[in-house]
């Protein structure tokens, strides 16, 4: 007997699947000192755990998108349910650096299953201005779980409560989205017209998608890598690290929910080339004040990332039409590698200035206030790198006419 689609529900369960990714993000963030402390690992060692999160992430959104008209949304998030749940319990009796590493990597795999899943599924439910509008409020959810993880995981650090208590409040969105989704039936795709793999790559070839899968290693890490590290970095700043975190992607829920009007209206590269100068001022700010300028430091660094990753994958759809649903994929796919491959490498830079600067003489708080902000120093580089890349970019565009934009394949990516 066929079973009738129940969109609202449907859509609902997507949504609590999306804060289940973004408490994955925030709590992790802030339990980091905890893990440190009560493992014994180092920083850099921190960071190769939070790389775990964003290998998985790309590895299931590329492999979910190419084949969710094969076999449907509903297998994809089962297999998203079962990493989520078994990389949640694995985490939270965890004894281990390795099992961590393992657990953390099963999450990142269940929150690419989610996209990879969760956006097509909307677009194939509703049509026109109605799925354009749902998708904004479905991506909503990340910025604002992660506003919502951050200060459970404020009040339960101040609380007293361990790290593997946090880590079980990730369960419960999971389990809501589970429950949500049982016994549901789930939409026919559209039919979709889709250009061959040929062609595909060979759009991707071209000198301006190269450069755009430069500039987005550099955009996502911009995004990424402070607001990762934020808890452990500016723990001794004088701030509280998870209202800096709930500020910042606050901003950024209110900016995605709001902005898309704004973003239509203005030229891609000026809102790119904009950002970029504004995130740079807000990470300056970080590595350089202390107590309530923190916070100014987060408008200022929450007005320049807000829009990298929509705007990113809107230019490929637009002036890189040919590349189609797989381009954007890899444009989407290499931010989240480049945001896995830098971890480690931020973790190592606050190892490595603690030593330094534990040879000027200090020790406890200010050790570690000095040795977070140097590292912040450093993260001014790939904003930086962006103002001169978006610089180009704006001169190269400025005489180029866009291609035809698919809004379908655009609306199936996801924009975190």
């Amino acid at each position: 007997m066929n079973q009738t689609v129940n969109p609202s529900r449907l859509f609902l369960a997507s949504c609590f699947a999306l804060i289940t990714t973004a408490f994955s993000f925030s709590i992790r963030a802030g339990i980091l000192p905890q893990l440190g402390t009560e493992l014994g690992l180092s920083a850099e060692q921190l960071g190769f755990i939070n790389s775990m999160w964003f290998f998985g992430f790309p590895i299931a959104m590329i492999v979910g998108g190419l084949v969710y008209y094969s076999v449907g949304p509903k297998l994809i998030m089962n297999v998203a349910f079962v990493c989520h749940t078994l990389g949640i319990l694995l985490t939270i009796y965890a004894g281990s650096y390795s099992m961590l590493l393992i657990s953390t990597l099963l999450i990142g795999i269940g929150n690419g299953c989610t996209e990879a899943a969760c956006n097509p599924m909307i677009a194939d439910m509703f049509t026109g201005a109605q799925m354009n509008k749902m998708l904004n409020r479905f991506h909503m959810w990340f910025p604002g779980g992660i506003v919502i993880g951050s200060l459970i995981s404020k009040f339960m650090t101040d609380a007293g409560l361990s790290w593997q208590t946090q880590v079980w409040i990730i369960m419960i969105p999971a389990l809501i989205y589970a429950f949500l989704f049982f016994g549901q039936a789930f939409p026919t795709s559209k039919e979709v017209k889709a250009a061959s793999l040929s062609s595909n790559f060979q759009a991707m070839l071209t000198p301006l998608f190269l450069f755009m899968f430069v500039c987005m290693a550099f955009t996502a890490i911009s995004e990424f890598g402070p607001q990762q590290w934020v808890g452990l970095i500016m723990s001794k700043s004088g701030a509280t690290p998870m209202y800096i975190l709930a500020l910042t992607t606050g901003l950024m829920a209110i900016g995605r929910y709001f902005g898309g009007p704004i973003i239509h209206k203005l030229n891609q590269t000026g809102v790119l080339l904009g950002g970029s100068v504004f995130a740079t001022i807000g990470v300056y700010l970080f590595s350089t004040q202390t107590g309530s300028m923190a916070y100014v430091a987060a408008v200022f660094f929450a007005i320049g990332v807000c829009y990298f990753w929509p705007t990113m994958i809107g230019f490929v759809a637009e002036n890189i039409p040919a590349s189609g649903a797989l381009g954007m994929s890899i444009i989407g796919g290499v931010g989240m590698f480049s945001t896995s491959i830098w971890q480690p490498i931020i973790g190592g830079w606050i190892d490595a200035a603690k030593v330094e600067k534990a040879t000027t003489g200090l020790t406890g708080d200010a050790l570690e206030l000095a040795a977070g902000q140097a590292t912040l120093a450093k993260m001014t580089m790939f904003p930086i790198f962006l103002i001169v890349a978006f610089t180009v970019l704006w001169f190269w565009m400025r005489n180029r006419k866009p291609g035809h934009v698919d809004e379908k394949l655009v609306a199936e990516q996801p924009q975190l």
